[in-house]
């Protein structure tokens, strides 16, 4: 059998060579249990291991609380060939096992405070009997952090061993709770991050097995703890948003789901639909919360959504500054070029409105305002601010561009002949990802980029 933190597809590509690998999934809870019948069901011996007797009990007599009937069937049957085993022992389970999947749940205490105490004991139990060469995948939604830092050292000092050297360390959320079941996944495309080759290699491989769709790897174990939960909070969101909608239909008297089904559409998304007036959102959204007012409903997602995306005109101006300095000058006397005013299908933020806001703080601030965009030829002016009929004018002798929309014109722009038209050193401000930092950077702009924790400091 091959190195598990070197394992190929060909090496687990049927029932028969997945019986040579032990995967130890620890939590008996659903899914764990879950998890633990599709592992069996790819051909893999599953042992599910559990400290709470109960549970383990449970579940070696076929038993599965809360479990949908088709699994616990599952397990029945899968106990009962000895593909599939219980027990309470968890470190005695990691030191037989090839392959463990830490899926513990992160408990939420009184104070609605994250408590990882569960998990940590069941990472110093895996540790005390892990052996070389096993690879760790946490399926558990963790913190920011949480994994390469507090897991990580919990398992190096129990173990002995070095992630990334004896032991493979992966995660792969388990986002059952945003309508994704252990039952589903194989349908539905699975992020892996590890932040060695071998791990990220080996989990993607393992988990290739029981995913129809494969995998989304990526070196950043941090950006997928991030993703996880911010697609956790969106659905939230939408799920507040959604009860405040139905208390409003309430109050006005009207129907929720009929307001709904209303908005329901078959028809694809075209991304060459034009996008929406972005100042029919706005004044709808204010219609609506005066609506709202008037009923003595309060809307409060949509009230804090308008007051946050007001305040983005002034993140964007301190953006601006700071990279600014990085070039030793100030927003005083600072001539700012902003790219883009028109919107893109695919664009979430109304640009309009934004540039006028921007050019408004920033001239607050001192610095003169120039505006371009290859879709308006009109003059667009807002206070001292004024629009250019050719980019190479917006350009020239800039310290800084503020690129706004993505227009295909702004993403061809050479940054050689940037550097001939710009004052050097200079500034780029790029709110929608269109440049790669590193090259910004290589070529002697100072970077900042929304939403993007990288780049000059």
């Amino acid at each position: 059998m091959p190195s598990t933190l070197r394992i190929k597809p060909e090496d687990v590509d049927t029932s028969e060579k997945r019986a040579r690998y032990t995967i130890t999934v620890t939590g008996c809870e659903q899914t764990g249990v879950s998890y633990s019948c599709l592992l069996a069901d790819a051909g893999f011996k599953v042992v599910c291991a559990d400290a709470d007797q109960n549970l383990a009990n449970l579940m070696a007599k076929g038993k599965a609380p809360f479990a949908p009937h088709e699994t616990e069937t599952k397990l029945r049957n899968h106990i009962k060939t000895g593909r599939l085993t219980a027990t309470n022992d968890v470190k005695t389970a990691a030191s037989q096992s090839s392959i463990i999947i830490i899926n513990t749940p992160t408990d939420i205490d009184q104070k609605r405070k994250p408590d990882y105490s569960n998990i940590e004991k069941t990472c110093k139990l895996v540790g005390a009997g892990i052996r070389q060469d096993t690879l760790i995948i946490v399926t558990s939604i963790v913190g920011t952090g949480i994994i390469e830092g507090t897991l990580r050292e919990i398992l190096e000092n129990a173990s002995g061993f070095k992630i990334g050297v004896d032991l493979g360390l992966a995660y792969c959320p388990n986002r059952s709770s945003l309508g994704q079941t252990p039952e589903t996944r194989p349908d539905r495309e699975q992020i892996v991050a590890a932040s060695d080759r071998n791990s990220l290699s080996a989990a993607s491989t393992v988990l290739e097995t029981i995913s129809k769709s494969g995998t989304r790897k990526t070196f950043s174990v941090k950006a997928a703890e991030t993703a996880v939960l911010f697609e956790a909070t969106q659905h939230a969101v939408n799920s507040a948003l959604g009860n405040e909608f139905a208390i409003f239909c309430e109050r006005a008297g009207l129907d929720y789901l009929e307001a709904k089904r209303l908005l329901e559409t078959n028809e694809p998304t075209s991304t060459s639909s034009s996008a929406p007036a972005e100042r029919n959102i706005e004044d709808a959204s204010l219609i609506l919360l005066e609506d709202a007012e008037n009923l003595n409903t309060k809307l409060r997602t949509v009230a804090v959504a308008m007051e946050t995306n007001d305040d983005m005109a002034k993140h964007v101006a301190n953006l601006a500054r700071d990279a600014l300095r990085d070039c030793g000058k100030t927003l005083k006397r600072a001539r700012i070029s902003l790219l883009g005013i028109s919107q893109t299908p695919n664009m979430k933020s109304p640009p309009k409105k934004l540039a006028k806001k921007l050019a408004k703080i920033m001239e607050a601030r001192g610095a003169k305002i120039s505006v371009y965009d290859p879709y308006f030829s009109n003059d667009v002016k807002d206070g001292q601010s004024h629009f250019k009929k050719g980019l190479a004018e917006t350009l020239e002798g800039a310290n800084c561009i503020v690129l706004i929309t993505p227009h295909d014109q702004f993403k061809r722009l050479s940054l050689k002949k940037l550097k001939v038209l710009m004052k050097m050193p200079a500034a780029i401000i790029d709110l929608e990802g269109v440049f790669e930092p590193d090259k910004i950077e290589k070529e002697g702009f100072a970077y900042r980029g929304l939403g993007r924790g990288i780049g000059s400091k």
